[in-house]
């Protein structure tokens, strides 16, 4: 094209791209002139039909991956003829996209809505995330060169046609390509073929691969375009030089995202805190990312559940998830020591809703109690110091669909006290899980405490006992491990369960070791998968007793974990302990007698598309009883690689290290408590001083992984940084 023509192009294609989201006010599809795609006609299943608000917009995309599109930045600006740029974070009004599906009215492909965008700043591209993968469509590859001057590159698109203004089918047509700019192509329409309004975003492929995407047209011959325009030139955004770009931002950790900004969020549990007159009735502070101010949250607010009483421990457990897939990241949050009614300590949790302006601005909370709502929970009983909620954790399914899973370690069975149980929630119901239900290994016992820990990850969950009698060795601890595959009775399947008295497993149960009392899970890509369908489990001992130094010390309380390779049809291996050093070898630390290694563990794949290896899977270990110095339980924490052997990739964590946590070692900080690993930080709570209110460091992964630069750690604590002045237990959970 003529530089003349380029910049006519670049004047009239903001007011094309406008018109490709306004005027396609309901569903439209197709190329002017172009071909009519028939439902048996694959060539570009990968293609979608984006719709903004109500009907309000409408576009095309492309499935570049099983959970993201590629689509035009013009779709989702404000004003496209002004500008091209679009917030990071969730859609500013709902979004949803049909995949695959040449026919509009039929059933083929898939529907999902849009949660995160993701724009680039060089051009006319964003990626859109959806609320779960497309498994039935294979993503287009993209093209690792711009098709030379004079090419014919093909085009498809939901977009007008030339008598239809929304016909019920994708079309197709085909371009010359002119020349092209670093992030552009000029290009020319074959045989009258035009780009028209809704085909913005659609796929522009050479050899099969994508190449670019539709920006910018004339639109000579589209439907309500004056007759004297018949230009068919238009604009297409090159796409076959940002492989490295999509790589890595699908391939990155989710992170909490309250507000839906893009940036990393924090919610900070206080649960001893003191709220109006009410002490120990607890609170949660959020931290917004990117400078976007604080909230304490406690239940005295009308969105919130209940009202703030003394002992209700509000924010002693957390978790996240993006529970009604909206694009805004929703707050876990429980009360174990809770009233109900007259029954004390029942305990309950809720689910507290992301939206725009963060944590309650969503819809309205979700609440959890025995004998309310839906599901098994409505017929369960609440008895004094069941603790429902004594542990959380919540993530989704391999097929993106959310779960939680609450501890009830307090729950009886029948006469048998403190047997304990689980609540299971997915959609709209529950199911409730414990040694008696069916098929689950062992029976239910007074003190088994069944729900003390819970975790798990897309692949399965996991659950804790940590008080179970094995062969008479009482508190030798349990677990049992589920798949998120629904069994006949609507529960999770049960794939095993597991003690130190299994064969398989390096170690013996003893009385006291509390196997089970912390556990982690974490989803991983094997050598020759194409997804995460392994798991590793970590499992806790605080209470094991270890030979120390020389062979001859044993060293009660040590601590130490048990790590397990799940395969994906559920058969186990055993992998190996990790324990602080001895004068033998190179691991961190020293086995020391009332450590309690394994008090607490955090687990984290770092790049959780990639293969699995010994940089990318962590795993954090808490070690609240560590002596340093004349430090009584100054605490520490040691990480671990999952898959690499410790002493190389293993790294120990305390107060004045340089890692990040400051000052000096502290007697009863107990450091390791409460911790958290994500994509980009390792959390550390401090709840128990020696800063009075409590305090949480995030310390950047660099800092606590072998080989890492240490860069400034960021302190949250109450009265400094936004966060309303007034704590207890500060940092006593943090997600």
């Amino acid at each position: 094209m003529s530089s003349t023509r380029s910049i006519r192009l670049a004047a009239l294609g903001a007011a094309v791209a406008a018109g490709s989201l306004v005027l396609s006010a309901i569903p439209a599809s197709a190329v002017t002139g172009g071909t009519p795609v028939a439902d048996a006609d694959t060539t570009y299943a990968y293609s979608a039909k984006i719709v903004v608000g109500d009907h309000d917009r409408g576009c095309s995309a492309t499935l570049v991956d099983a959970e993201w599109l590629m689509s035009a930045a013009s779709c989702f600006a404000d004003d496209p003829a002004a500008s091209l740029a679009v917030p990071a974070g969730a859609p500013a009004r709902p979004t949803t996209a049909i995949v695959g599906r040449s026919d509009l009215a039929g059933t083929q492909g898939a529907e999902r809505r849009i949660v995160e965008i993701v724009p680039r700043t060089d051009r006319d591209v964003v990626l859109l995330r959806m609320s779960r993968p497309v498994t039935n469509v294979t993503p287009v590859a993209l093209a690792t060169a711009a098709p030379a001057a004079g090419a014919e590159v093909g085009f498809a698109g939901y977009g007008r046609t030339k008598t239809e203004w929304a016909p019920m089918r994708l079309h197709t047509g085909a371009y010359n390509v002119d020349s092209t700019t670093a992030t552009s192509a000029d290009v020319t329409g074959k045989n009258g073929q035009a780009a028209c309004a809704g085909d913005t975003g659609g796929p522009v492929v050479f050899g099969g691969k994508l190449v670019g995407l539709n920006s910018r047209s004339f639109q000579g011959g589209c439907l309500e375009i004056d007759a004297a325009q018949t230009s068919t030139a238009g604009v297409i955004s090159r796409v076959d030089d940002l492989a490295a770009w999509l790589k890595s931002t699908v391939g990155r950790a989710k992170i909490t995202d309250f507000n839906g900004d893009g940036v990393e969020d924090i919610a900070i549990g206080d649960p001893m805190a003191t709220v109006g007159t009410h002490t120990t009735a607890g609170n949660v502070n959020v931290v917004y990312g990117g400078g976007k101010g604080t909230v304490r949250i406690d239940q005295d607010l009308d969105w919130v559940a209940g009202s703030a009483e003394a002992g209700d421990h509000f924010g002693n457990n957390l978790a996240t998830v993006d529970y009604n897939e909206d694009g805004y990241t929703d707050l876990v949050v429980s009360a174990s020591e809770e009233n109900v009614g007259d029954v004390v300590d029942a305990g309950f949790f809720d689910i507290l809703f992301g939206g725009k302006s963060g944590l309650g601005s969503g819809p309205a909370y979700r609440h959890f109690e025995q004998g309310a709502g839906v599901g098994a929970l409505k017929t369960e009983v609440a008895e004094t110091g069941d603790r429902m909620g004594a542990a959380l954790a919540a993530g989704t399914t391999a097929a993106g669909e959310p779960w939680i899973l609450a501890g009830v370690p307090g729950e009886s069975a029948g006469t048998l006290a403190k047997a304990g149980s689980a609540v299971y929630v997915r959609g709209d119901t529950n199911v409730v899980i414990s040694q008696d239900t069916s098929n689950v290994p062992g029976a239910a016992e007074a003190d088994d405490d069944f729900g003390t820990a819970v975790t798990g990850d897309a692949n399965f969950i996991a659950v804790g006992a940590p008080g179970d009698a094995i062969g008479g060795d009482k508190g030798a601890g349990n677990l049992a491990v589920f798949s998120h595959k629904l069994d006949a009775n609507g529960h999770p399947t049960v794939v095993t369960g597991m003690d130190q008295d299994n064969e398989k497993i390096n170690g013996a149960a003893e009385a006291g070791d509390k196997f089970g009392a912390a556990l982690a899970l974490v989803a991983y890509r094997p050598s020759g998968a194409a997804t995460a369908t392994d798991s590793i489990l970590a499992v806790g001992t605080p209470g094991e007793t270890l030979t120390g130094d020389g062979g001859t010390t044993q060293s009660a309380g040590a601590g130490g974990v048990y790590l397990v390779h799940f395969n994906a049809d559920g058969t186990w291996d055993y992998l190996r302990a990790l324990t602080q050093g001895t004068a033998d070898d190179d691991v961190s630390g020293t086995i020391e007698a009332g450590d309690a290694a394994g008090s607490s563990l955090s687990a984290v794949n770092l790049a959780p598309r990639e293969v699995g290896s010994a940089t990318t899977l962590k795993v954090a270990v808490g070690v609240p009883g560590e002596d340093l110095g004349t430090a009584a339980d100054a605490g520490a924490v040691h990480t671990f690689s999952l898959m690499g052997a410790a002493g190389a990739n293993d790294l120990w964590v305390e107060a004045g290290d340089g890692d990040g946590i400051p000052g000096s070692p502290s007697a009863g900080a107990k450091i390791g408590k409460s911790i958290h690993f994500t994509g980009t930080r390792l959390y550390v709570g401090l709840p128990y001083g020696p800063v009075a209110t409590g305090a949480v460091y995030a310390l950047p992964t660099a800092n606590v992984v072998p080989g890492g630069t240490s860069t400034a750690a960021t302190t949250y604590q109450p009265g400094q940084g936004g966060i309303p002045a007034g704590g207890e237990y500060f940092g006593y959970s943090a997600r």
